[in-house]
């Protein structure tokens, strides 16, 4: 299993870089940051510089969307970022949840999201594309690779993952939703004629090493507030689940969100987030990772046997430098497959 570091660009920049270039110390694979372009900084600058402070580590956003950026422009920046660095990048992309609601936009249709994920996995990949009923190509990129990941809750959201995406993101760590959304995943893609094994799936969560289960909680509990955003958009087109049927989604995903008023993007993906005490205690900890290492390793060993292929943990909390240093020192290794030097 990979592991992902998610983080928020608040300012200052340089303490975004300075946490990407510790997560790498510790061994995570991937850093990760939100892209809202009014809540936070501007992140693909940012990622010119984590990306030049570091060695290994892949950059991409989680997640972006089709309606705040032209499509030409966000696959420009991946190829130009591979060219500068490497082939280190990575796109995350949904139909947009804070960088459009808070410019009083709405998410992008489905038919949408599909094209945008053509038309920037081939201009992003040195390939041409046909958009807007020109051939469009880089003619200064050279061997770009990019991968595009789907960020998805919904049915027809997971089936069009399985049709065309590289990759899967799950925002929430719970064992038995996790495996209801990859099987579903799967089968889209096996429907597709795709090989259901070759997509990547990623589940992300925020996770918390400590002992203290009530300040863990509060610290974590925003999680709750922000998939919820999400459930309300799914209830809200098919209803709520009654266990069975087409296009159903588990109740344990929709049943917590009916004590929600309201949301504040202000606060939004933090810890001090005040919309959120709907969000009971048990749900905080099913969506999320924590406890001692221990508790996380358990966790982390259900999710692998689904076929999870990386664990991006969320850092919106007080806790960030110790739970990088417990990743590294405890939970990777235990998540790593140890080879021997003499047999």
């Amino acid at each position: 299993m990979e592991f992902g570091a998610v983080l928020q660009t608040n300012p200052p920049a340089a303490r975004t870089v300075q946490l990407a270039k510790l997560a790498e110390a510790h061994g995570f694979s991937h850093v990760w940051t939100f892209d809202s372009h009014l809540l936070w900084q501007e992140p693909y600058v940012i990622y010119s510089q984590i990306l030049d402070q570091t060695k290994h580590i892949k950059v991409g956003p989680f997640v972006t969307n089709p309606a705040t950026r032209d499509w030409t422009v966000t696959a420009s920046i991946f190829a130009t970022l591979n060219e500068m660095y490497g082939n280190r990048t990575v796109c995350g992309i949904g139909r947009g949840d804070s960088a459009v609601r808070v410019t009083n936009g709405k998410p992008t249709t489905m038919a949408e999201l599909r094209e945008s994920i053509h038309v920037i996995r081939e201009l992003a990949n040195s390939r041409p594309v046909e958009h807007k009923g020109s051939t469009l190509q880089f003619p200064w990129s050279k061997g770009s690779e990019l991968e595009v990941w789907v960020a998805a809750y919904g049915p027809m959201a997971l089936k069009l993952t399985g049709e065309v995406g590289d990759g899967y993101i799950l925002q929430l760590a719970d064992v038995d939703i996790a495996k209801w959304m990859i099987q579903t995943v799967r089968d889209a893609a096996e429907q597709a004629g795709r090989d259901p094994m070759s997509i990547k799936f990623c589940v992300a969560a925020p996770f918390y090493i400590g002992d203290d289960w009530a300040h863990m909680r509060d610290q974590c509990r925003w999680f709750g507030g922000m998939v919820g955003n999400h459930v309300a958009d799914i209830v809200a087109k098919y209803g709520p689940s009654t266990g069975s049927g087409t296009g159903d989604v588990p109740e344990a995903l929709t049943a917590y969100i009916e004590g929600r008023t309201g949301y504040d993007y202000n606060t939004h993906g933090r810890a001090e987030n005040d919309h959120v005490d709907f969000v009971p205690d048990e749900i905080v900890d099913r969506f999320c990772l924590l406890g001692t290492a221990s508790d996380h390793i358990a966790k982390l060993q259900q999710l692998a046997e689904l076929g999870v292929d990386q664990f991006a943990g969320y850092l919106q909390h007080d806790n960030k430098e110790e739970t990088l240093r417990v990743y590294g020192e405890t939970v990777i290794p235990a998540m790593t497959e140890h080879l021997r030097a003499k047999s």
